[in-house]
């Protein structure tokens, strides 16, 4: 691990914001925007578990990994313990994730807040290999970080560039402001090889003449 923190203190703080009016789920609406209905999402890094709140409250299947007993215990504290399990980024392989009964396989894979600038180079590598082994054809990694820090976004695109996934958008911030090298913050779109099975419904598309 390449950063520091007071996991207790942070927990503390975190369930502070979620006991307030605070806005939790600028991530969980980006990412809703990008599902399809109903779709299998693997948070990384969960924290608190707010995301997976978040997005189960939008009839996804979302389910939540980190390996922090301080703020796993605030997710299980605030939210159905079953959505969360203990695991490391590295950890996470089809065959452990189903070992744990979660899904082997995900149409979106999420990673914010800062998950990258806890990794070193190697532990991000090898969890983008996890992440395109995870993902379903056509599916998504979104990374939400700082952009010069350990793991923004030179060193993730390194890392993608090696395991195939395409980086398809790049933000400023979750409300998709445009993205320029000067900005302190970064919302990245990798995206698998193939192609999503189309929505289920009109999903908002109304054809008209039809």
């Amino acid at each position: 691990m390449t950063a520091s923190r007071d996991y207790r203190n942070y927990a503390a703080k975190m369930h502070a914001y979620a006991s307030t009016d605070t806005d939790m789920e600028v991530d969980v609406r980006f990412v809703d925007m990008i599902a399809a209905r109903s779709s299998h999402i693997l948070d990384i890094g969960c924290g608190i578990g707010n995301a997976v709140n978040g997005l189960r409250s939008r009839n996804h299947q979302a389910f939540g990994i980190d390996p922090t007993p301080e703020v796993l215990h605030v997710a299980h504290d605030l939210f159905d313990s079953t959505w969360f399990r203990s695991m490391r980024a590295t950890d996470a392989s089809a065959q452990a994730l189903s070992a744990e009964g979660l899904p082997a396989k995900y149409d979106v894979i999420l990673m914010s807040g800062n998950v990258p600038a806890f990794l070193t180079a190697d532990e991000l590598a090898e969890t983008f290999n996890r992440a395109k082994d995870l993902l379903a054809p056509g599916g998504y990694l979104i990374i939400g970080t700082s952009t010069h820090a350990r793991g923004g976004p030179a060193d993730q695109d390194a890392c993608a560039s090696v395991t195939g996934l395409h980086l398809k958008h790049r933000y400023a911030d979750w409300h998709l402001g445009q993205f320029r090298s000067e900005c302190l913050w970064s919302v990245s779109v990798y995206s698998h090889s193939g192609s999503r099975p189309p929505a289920d419904g009109p999903d908002g598309i109304f054809i008209l003449g039809h």
